[in-house]
């Protein structure tokens, strides 16, 4: 089965999650060391293949971003509109 995307986009978060975790001072390991904590097994190379549109998010993963990172729905999705036009 193919993997859908929109405009090109396999995900509309990825470079909001990479400016976000940069700015909260995590590296790509670390955070995935915090989703393991919640149960949500993602390796280093996931981070980077979804900060850098090449796979998709899962519900549960945004939920933990948001969880490990203290953010909202709003912080991971801003400004993606324009992704999605």
């Amino acid at each position: 089965m193919a993997v859908r995307k929109l405009n090109n986009n396999l995900n509309v978060i990825g470079e909001n999650l990479r400016k976000i975790r940069i700015e909260k001072h995590l590296s790509q390991a670390n955070l995935t060391m915090e989703l393991n904590l919640l149960g949500i097994n993602l390796h280093k190379n996931d981070i980077y293949m979804i900060e850098n549109n090449k796979r998709t998010v899962k519900d549960y993963e945004v939920w933990g971003f948001m969880k490990v990172l203290s953010i909202s729905y709003d912080d991971l999705f801003i400004g993606i509109e324009e992704k999605l036009e």
